[in-house]
This record gives C-alpha cells, structure tokens and sequence, in this order.
C-alpha cells in the first residue's frame, strides 16, 4: 500500500509506536469511530492507550504478562489492545464467538493475568477463573470489577454501551518506557478457531505484524482519505492486521457496526458512511451475488442468450455492477476477500463487471499475508503475487502438474505454538520453512494458484489428487444449494449439501394447495433436487472427481469465525 505517510514511518520499530507516531502526523484525523457515535481521533487514542498502560501497570501489570481481550468490534477494543502492548504486556485477542467453556480454557493455557471484557460477553465467564486471573476489567467503561474466589461479582456499567474515555493529557507523562519493546519481542497469542479441530495459540511478534502491515503497500495505496467499515472480527488476524494497522498507520478512519453484516443493516449505514475500503470473507459478496445480481442476469431467455457472449456478458456485468457500487455508498475503491476460496461465477462477474475486488491469501500463523492482487491487477482464481517480505517456494511439485506444499520463511512468520513444542516442530522443515498445508503452484509470470488443503485433498482410486473444495465451489454455484462439503466415506466421494429452504419452498409451492403434509412432500422433493444436482454436476468434473452420493444436510454446518466448514466435525 503505498502510502502517503509511509515516509513518516522509519522510527515505528514496534506496535505502540504506531499510535505515538499517528498521533503526531494526523492528530485530528478520526482514527475509530462507532454506530452508536463514540469516537476518537488519533491523539485521543494515543492518550487513552497511555491511559490504559498507566492503569495496568499501577494494577501490578507489566513486561511479559498475558492479558486477554473478549469482546465485539469496538473502538474501546482498539484502545484496550495498545494499552496492554504500552504497558510492555502480551495481548491475548479472544474470539467473540467463543463458548464460554473455550474462553476459560484459553485463559488457562495462556496463563492469563487479566481480562478485559465487553459487557455484553461478561457472561461467558461465569464458570470460575483460572487462578492466573488476577484483574478483570470492563471494556465498555474500564471500570474494574470486583473479582472474589475466581467468580465476578459486580459487574458494573450498562452492557454493550460504550463511555468515551476523556483523559486529561496533563495527567499522563510521555513515559518513553512505554514505547520500548524490540520488535522481535512477542506481542500477541491468538487461538486460532480452525477447520481441523483444536485450537493452537499462535504467537506472533510485534515485527511480524508490523512487517507485514507495511509491505502490503505493493497491494494498494491507503491513504489518510481513506474510511474503513469494519465487519469481521477484531480478534482475527486478517482483520487486525489489514483492517486495523494498516489504517491506523495511514491516519485513515475505522467505522465499527453493532450487529451481523446482513444486507438490510448494512444498506442504509453504506450511504451513510460511503466507505473506500471494506475487508470480507467470500460469502458476503457470494450472498449479495446470488440474492440480487444472478437473478437479473437470468431473468428471461435473451439475457441468459447474451450472458454466454464474451462482449455482451461484460457490457451486462458492468451495468450491473454500476449498482452494486451504489448499494456499497458510491465510494467504494478497495473490496478486500479473504479467509477462504471465492466462488467462481461470482469471481468471473467481479472481473468481467469491473468491481474494485481484491484478493489475499495468508494464515493466522504468517500475520497474516502472504500473496495477493489489488483491484486493477485480478488474476482469475489466482491469489496474486508473492509479497516482498517473504520467501516462498513450492515443496516437493509433482512433476506434471508442478503442484506441491506451499512453504515460506521470512519476517511474517510466527516464532511457534505457545506450549506446543512437538506441533511447531511439525509445521517447520529443516531448513526452517513454514509448511501453510495449502497446495499450490506458481505460473510462469509469478503468480500464486491455491488448489485445495493438503489435509482436504482425497487420493482417487488411480493414485490421482481430487480436490474437494473445486468440486464444492460448482455444487454452491448452483441457486438452490446454501453450502456443501465433499469428502469420501468407505471409499465413496460423497456429498453433504444444504439447500435453501426459501427457494425449496418457493419452486414447489404449488404443492401447498392440495397437501397437507407439505414438509413432508418438501422433504421427498428435495430428495428428487439432489437426484438431478448429482447428475448435472458430474457432467462438469473430471472423470475422477465424479460424485456417487449427495446427501441432504439439514442443519447449516457449523463454521470457523471466518465462515470456513469445521470439516473434522463431519468425517
């Protein structure tokens, strides 16, 4: 991201910095902003950062101390997290969407010494504290809350309502202590949510964040103009980094929602705010594609005539796009997916129509980027070109197709597994290599092509790969499929697919006139759906990849907080 203040930059050695530095360069500018109208700009978040270091530390808080943050998108959640870094403490970001169960077993793991915690996710610790807790703090006022025999006791302030902090800068000394961690130093554990079953705790340092923040300049070009909407969580590294640092480093705004992303809430706040840049996860746009634009550019026999000519589908994708880009407020010039593989018609509209999309791929484990393209630079089902920071290579290719393990080493990767010695021996080579478990391949002209999970991949009866997530992109493409996952079961390639009950319910509503078992005649109908699906998507797969079964999945599967299938939960 080339930026305008990047020159600004030279003495930002670690996360702190970024505010001190901010701070002076664009004091004025708005740097976190609300929905229910709490906001800072970017000297207020300076202060009340130092603000939050001072109150840590007097609490007994300081160098090398886990300090964890639960709570929803905020912009208390921002100042929370640079004051635990300030105070020279280790952040440990926690997932909202965490069971109760799973955020007091993170804080055991971790060892953690304090938590600040939303009002609204005060309730997830009612089961007793690790004895390691120390302090429990309430994010929305940070207020402390009474802490007796591991149990809290009072909780204070209105849940969910945030109350500006107003610090008096003659309150606090510019302590240069504050900003003195190495950039090697580790700032942050996050436990991953994963597709694969346990949680890992991540460790990442302040140069591994910062490094990678900085070197996505070659994406796109941020600059203090700039307003962010964020939609995804905090606590996730694609949002953190790319979402969080990269703006706060440029002096752009940050707006935060309330609430899921739906298309309804989202509409009248996009012209409201008319944001420049949005970071998403691939179903938010595939949904927005399917519910409004597919069906236009299908309504009637001509257009779906002239969706199949190269210059027409183009002249089409672009008219419709035109007012996708006024439902997103007008402004919109960076529209960031991630997470996980984007559909393959929605992807061809984005392309063809001129929608300002870009890609990015990465894991929790590399901080997280690794490759991507921006907006003018879209390569069709690639993830982009490799960035500066890092060297990639591909781990034993096959010879014919050059596939392989894509493996890299460089400033963005993480120093290993918190208490897991054996599981970050497993995932480095010899040479000290990061195995990603993504196969891939690289093309002539340097441009990065994800192919499947490693632990995904199924070997066909002929010793031939077969890629379950190639297969599951054309199955969702269909109208009337919400999501599917393929996988083999006694030697069979099976499919999982969950079907839209509205448009279930809407092909076959005839049937409600002469039935009074609808649900029942539903049932067998969407029996017969999956019979047809079958047959029409083995006639566009490779001999080897042909399905032998789909099997009707009932209940929507359940997801990472990036919206990824827990595949361990269905083998």
């Amino acid at each position: 991201m080339n930026t305008t203040g990047s020159n600004n930059l030279e003495g930002v050695t670690n996360l702190p910095l970024i505010l001190k530095n901010s701070g002076q360069h664009y004091p004025s500018n708005t740097a976190l902003d609300s929905v229910d109208g709490t906001s800072y700009n970017y000297e207020e978040l300076d202060l009340a950062a130092r603000y939050i270091a001072t109150m840590l530390q007097s609490s007994g808080m300081g160098k090398g101390d886990r300090i964890a943050i639960l709570s929803e998108n905020s912009p208390h959640w921002g100042i929370a997290y640079f004051g635990i870094l300030t105070a020279g403490a280790i952040t440990i970001p926690i997932l909202p969407d965490f069971q109760g169960s799973e955020v007091i077993s993170i804080l055991e793991h971790a060892e953690a010494k304090s938590i600040i915690v939303s009002g609204k996710l005060i309730s997830k610790l009612d089961a007793r504290l690790p004895d390691s807790v120390e302090l429990v703090i309430n994010l929305d006022n940070f207020q402390v809350l009474d802490l007796e025999a591991g149990k809290i006791s009072q909780p204070t302030g209105t849940p969910g309502q945030l109350h500006k902090l107003k610090v008096n800068p003659e309150m606090l000394t510019d302590q240069e202590s504050l900003y003195k961690a190495e950039p090697d130093e580790l700032a942050a554990i996050i436990y991953t949510s994963g597709t694969t079953g346990r949680s890992k705790g991540v460790m990442l340092t302040h140069n591994n964040m910062l490094s990678n923040a900085r070197d996505v300049r070659t994406i796109h070009e941020v600059v203090q103009e700039d307003r962010f909407i964020s939609i995804l969580p905090l606590a996730h590294t694609y949002e953190f980094t790319l979402g969080f640092i990269v703006p706060l480093l440029n002096g752009a705004t940050i707006h935060y929602i309330d609430r899921a992303p739906t298309a309804s809430y989202l509409g009248p706040l996009l012209q409201k705010l008319a944001p420049t840049t949005m970071l998403t996860v691939p179903m938010i746009i595939e949904k927005i594609y399917r519910a409004k634009i597919s069906p236009a550019l299908s309504k009637s026999p001509l257009i779906r005539f002239l969706m199949k000519i190269g210059i027409t589908r183009r002249l089409l994708s672009k008219a419709a796009t035109r007012k996708l880009l006024k439902f997103f407020g007008g402004n919109l010039r960076f529209f960031g997916v991630g997470g996980a593989p984007l559909a393959p018609d929605v992807e061809r509209f984005l392309i063809d129509g001129g929608f300002p999309y870009a890609i990015g791929y990465g894991l929790t484990e590399t901080s997280p980027m690794l490759a991507g393209f921006g907006p003018s630079h879209a390569v069709y089902r690639s993830v982009g070109t490799v960035m500066e920071g890092i060297t990639l290579k591909i781990d034993n290719p096959d010879p014919s197709t050059k596939e392989g393990e894509i493996v890299v080493k460089g400033s963005y990767v993480m120093k290993g597994y918190y208490k897991d010695e054996e599981k970050t021996k497993e995932v480095f080579t010899r040479d000290g290599f990061f195995r990603t478990g993504d196969l891939g391949y690289i093309d002539r002209k340097g441009i990065l092509f994800i192919r499947g999970r490693l632990k995904n991949m199924i070997l066909g009866p002929n010793g031939e790969n077969i890629y379950p997530e190639e297969i599951e992109a054309l199955i969702n493409s269909k109208e009337i499929v919400s999501e599917s996952l393929v996988m083999q079961y006694k030697g069979k390639l099976v499919a999982r697919v969950h079907l839209k009950v509205e448009v279930l319910e809407d092909r076959f509503q005839h049937l409600k006139e002469n039935a009074t078992d609808f649900q029942q005649q539903l049932q067998a109908k969407a029996d017969e759906v999956l019979d047809e699906l079958l047959i029409q998507i083995n006639q566009h797969v490779a001999l080897n990849s042909r399905l032998q079964v789909m099997i009707l999945q009932v209940q929507p599967f359940e997801k990472t907080p990036t919206h990824k299938i827990k595949r361990f939960l269905y083998k």
